[in-house]
């Protein structure tokens, strides 16, 4: 769970501009479902990274090999997509590296890494938090499509009707 956190600090500490642009505007309207999603979605993320400190890894076992497969597919996936973040000017809609695969790769980053560190701990509770964070994200993500729906409008809807919403080939 560090990684986030190491990655959230190497975008607050980036140029100004580019860490604005990692958060949808405070001042975006949301419905009241949004906000609660929001509030759920943190409060998960926080059950996670608190849990996660006291789980054990099953070194040697199947699940560790499989979770710690998936998690560095999620760890990957999350370092190209937040240098694809970072190295896009700010004031451009961001289209390149995994962002052609993906239109919201980090999101997904962050879900393989924490079902990875589920399964590797073979913690069945830490994999349904995953999922749970999954569900947030997808309306978070949702949210985020509504706000670059108005900021680049035609633009991004060429690009959603090219680049799927988690994973897949460009058409």
């Amino acid at each position: 769970m560090s990684a986030f956190i190491l990655q959230m600090m190497v975008i607050m500490f980036a140029e100004k501009q580019i860490s604005k642009r990692s958060h949808v505007p405070s001042d975006t309207k949301r419905t009241t479902f949004e906000k609660y999603i929001g509030i759920i979605a943190n409060f998960i993320w926080f059950i996670a990274l608190v849990y996660s400190i006291f789980l054990p890894l099953l070194l040697g076992t199947i699940w560790f090999y499989i979770g710690f497969f998936i998690f560095s597919l999620g760890l990957l996936l999350l370092c190209f997509s937040t240098f694809d973040f970072m190295t896009t000017p700010a004031d451009q809609m961001i289209q390149k590296g995994v962002y052609k695969f993906s239109r919201h790769p980090m999101y997904l980053a962050t879900f393989l890494i924490c079902l990875g560190s589920g399964i590797s701990t073979a913690s069945w509770i830490f994999i349904l938090l995953s999922i749970a964070i999954l569900v947030c994200f997808h309306y978070e993500a949702l949210l985020e499509e509504r706000y670059c729906l108005e900021k680049y409008k035609n633009l991004y809807r060429g690009y959603m009707q090219r680049v799927p919403m988690w994973f897949g080939i460009p058409h």
